[in-house]
């Protein structure tokens, strides 16, 4: 017998319809944009209280050898690096091809979905974000801010025996709260293979009990510390990104056009991906300290020890991914009829779930290019390299994921375009369209995501975009 068709609840009750979006949403994040006060007065008492946070609690990231691993070890039929538990990540080889470009190289593999949330709630009319001052061990610089909660499934079910994540229940149990935003996002996916998190906002009513490590803020006050040097972490800046926008009715295409032509971008891609043994990766050498590619390029893989009181465990140790090189991330920007655009790229991964997703007009690392003909460069990494500093519209360096990458630091650049040039694989896109896209899963990349929360820490052109930053503009 077939199940019976579900019904809305609406149809069978007098329940009300209910609105599709809250109208007065875009609002108040605008008032919170243009707000630069709040609960913390001003942006030296804020960067003052984040320095204070970094020197309560010690911290101490070491290199250490492999055998020096805890729970940590090679698994002797693959050589995958795995951990006793059989959860956290592990590190095994990928075998990829994206149309004739083929190549093999370590990836980490973590297949839990983790939990990254901000806290939203009002104080005295303004919408204010819960941040928090948190240590991870890749940080060039240890402490940055983080999303509210940032944790992944082995970390919030206690696989370490640790504490527990603070404020956790109202993420995975969002009846206490008002949803926001809520989407699964891919991350990284020249170093992960599939992974995803879940990036959520949720705002709260109730009183939320105050913590030294925590600090409620306002956008306003969040574009500001954007505009400094690794201070706001990778997961804090993907979830922001999810933030809505007071997106412009108009831009250069339409929605559907912009659509059609990522699926046909993908449609055309031809990609594969495939794991196999850690130990059979070709040109990867395995030494007592780390993996290394055998040019030294592109990254390696090292070990390390942790003491971080401040964390839900105290003491441990795991593998990291350390980049050679820093790493360049752009966006071309143009108006069209006084709508900002930004030049966006269809970039495949093999690590991504959905063969390619939209990305930065440029993103790579330059070093590994460096003897390479222009040719033979990625499109547009001469445009931003030699770029005037007049067209430079946003520049901050911003480090990647603290929990598995080790130093790895890019410049983010917003720079004016000199022309609206848009060769195969790209499209201008509005900011607006950008934000709306960042809203699901799979479409926008985390680079991407990142660029468009600096975006709103970029200067507006007064009487074009009509407000102090992008999310009081109209985008």
């Amino acid at each position: 017998m077939s199940a019976p068709t579900r019904v809305p609840a609406a149809a069978n009750t007098r329940t009300p319809l209910r609105a599709r979006q809250d109208a007065g949403l875009a609002a108040r994040v605008a008032r919170s944009a243009a707000t630069a006060a709040g609960p913390a007065a001003d942006l030296d008492e804020i960067l003052g209280w984040l320095e204070s946070r970094r020197r309560a609690v010690p911290f101490a990231v070491d290199r250490i050898p492999f055998a020096e691993l805890d729970g940590w070890s090679f698994d002797p039929d693959t050589g995958n690096l795995v951990h006793r538990s059989g959860k956290f990540f592990t590190v095994e080889g990928l075998r990829a091809a994206v149309d004739d470009r083929q190549w093999c190289q370590p990836i980490i593999c973590q297949p839990e979905v983790g939990i990254l949330g901000v806290l939203a709630k009002e104080f005295d009319g303004v919408l204010h974000f819960l941040l928090q001052a948190k240590m991870e061990p890749g940080n060039p610089n240890l402490l940055q801010l983080s999303p509210t909660v940032q944790a992944t499934r082995s970390n919030y079910t206690k696989v370490h025996r640790g504490a527990s994540v603070r404020y956790l229940d109202h993420f995975t149990a969002p009846a206490r709260g008002s949803v926001l935003s809520d989407v699964l996002q891919s991350e990284h996916g020249s170093w992960f293979h599939r992974k995803r998190n879940r990036n959520m906002i949720v705002e709260v009513t109730d009183d939320i009990p105050p913590h030294e490590d925590f600090r409620w803020l306002t956008l306003g006050q969040i574009t500001e510390l954007l505009r400094h040097d690794l201070v706001v972490n990778m997961d804090a800046r993907s979830v922001l990104a999810g933030v809505p926008v007071q997106a412009a009715p108009r831009a250069a295409y339409s929605d559907t056009e912009l659509l059609s032509w990522l699926v046909e971008q993908r449609a055309a891609i031809q990609a594969s991906a495939e794991r196999f043994p850690l130990a059979e990766v070709p040109g990867w050498l395995r030494a007592p300290h780390s993996i290394d590619h055998e040019d030294h390029r592109y990254f390696r893989i090292v070990a390390v020890s942790v003491r971080a009181s401040s964390r839900e465990v105290a003491a441990w140790t795991q593998p990291l991914l350390e980049p050679h090189g820093q790493g360049l991330v752009a966006f071309l920007r143009r108006d069209f009829g006084g709508v900002p655009h930004v030049l966006v790229s269809a970039r495949a991964e093999g690590g991504l779930l959905d063969t390619a997703e939209l990305g930065p007009t440029v993103q790579c690392t330059p070093g590994n290019y460096a003897q390479l003909p222009a040719g033979q460069r990625p499109p547009f990494l001469d445009t931003v390299q030699t770029a005037d500093p007049s067209r430079i519209r946003y520049s901050a360096l911003h480090s990647e994921e603290g929990g598995r990458f080790l130093d790895s630091v890019s410049r983010y650049l917003v720079v004016e375009a000199e022309d609206a040039h848009e060769p195969p694989g790209f499209r201008w896109m509005s900011y607006g369209q950008l934000a709306a896209l960042a809203q699901h899963s799979h479409y926008v990349n985390v680079q991407a995501r990142t660029l468009l929360t600096c975006l709103h820490a970029t200067p507006s052109d007064e009487g074009v975009n009509g407000g102090p930053n992008g999310w009081a503009a109209v985008r």
